[in-house]
């Protein structure tokens, strides 16, 4: 039986400093197979090449990766500055749009540190360019040197509402997580519930109030090590059975349709 496909928005890079690509982290591409159980799909984040229509229709479910681009303020109605770092408009486009476009319908999605960001900015919030520039908060930035796993390494405790969804998802209220973050909510959007908090206040789990479907998201990177990680399993578990339930769901529909 075929697995549920999971759509996984890339990032464009250039390779060699010349060849154009887009490409999303093999770590994504694990979290999905191994732990949710889907096949995971790259999606080129370019109005170019897909519609958000196509895309809902050829996949079950979206992950919203993370990136070094950040969403562009002026889809918060803030002026760019320098601090606000680099940009992929082309990105913003897509995933803005299909971020909406899921959410209305129930369609599966997981947000991860741009992707948490993607959907407070589709839901109508906006950002801080710098976290680490704020009174009371840290650096949640990745470590510039070091090993991979010295960069992806568990830093800070992230604290869920009680009996929220998160807390349910992890069967913890409180876990600990990595960080690799500048950004990071200055308002929420008027649908999302920030569910999660680092000890300095920052946001670090949301999701999005009396949608029909599966819409969390999350400012660390739990893709890193997901198949082993305590906090990262339960995650990416619950979102592939989401997932799974569209895509069942889907099939019934076509059968009816075709009956």
């Amino acid at each position: 039986m075929a697995r549920p496909i999971v759509g996984i928005i890339g990032n464009a890079y250039l390779m060699n400093d010349q060849y154009p690509v887009h490409a999303a982290g093999t770590m994504n591409s694990t979290a999905v197979t191994d732990v949710a159980g889907c096949m995971p799909l790259i999606i080129p984040s370019d109005p170019r090449f897909v519609s958000v229509p196509e895309l809902m229709d050829a996949c079950d479910g979206f992950l919203f990766t993370g990136g070094r681009p950040n969403v562009h303020p002026e889809e918060y109605g803030e002026a760019a500055t320098e601090a606000h770092g680099e940009f992929d408009r082309a990105r913003d486009e897509v995933a803005l749009e299909l971020i909406r476009s899921c959410v209305e319908a129930g369609q599966p999605i997981l947000g991860i540190c741009r992707g948490f960001q993607e959907v407070n900015v589709a839901m109508g919030g906006s950002l801080y360019p710098e976290i680490r520039d704020l009174p009371g908060r840290d650096n949640h930035r990745m470590p510039p040197d070091g090993t991979l796993e010295e960069k992806f390494a568990l830093r800070h405790e992230v604290t869920f509402q009680e009996g929220g969804v998160f807390h349910q998802v992890m069967g913890a209220q409180k876990v600990l997580t990595n960080t690799l973050h500048g950004q990071g909510i200055k308002t929420a959007g008027p649908r999302l519930v920030i569910d999660g908090h680092a000890p300095d206040g920052t946001p670090e789990a949301i999701y999005v109030s009396d949608a029909p479907g599966f819409t969390l998201a999350v400012q660390w990177h739990p893709e890193y090590n997901a198949a082993e990680d305590p906090v990262s399993r339960p995650l990416f578990e619950a979102f592939g059975q989401a997932v799974l339930a569209w895509s069942n769901g889907k099939q019934a529909t076509t059968l009816l349709k075709s009956a």
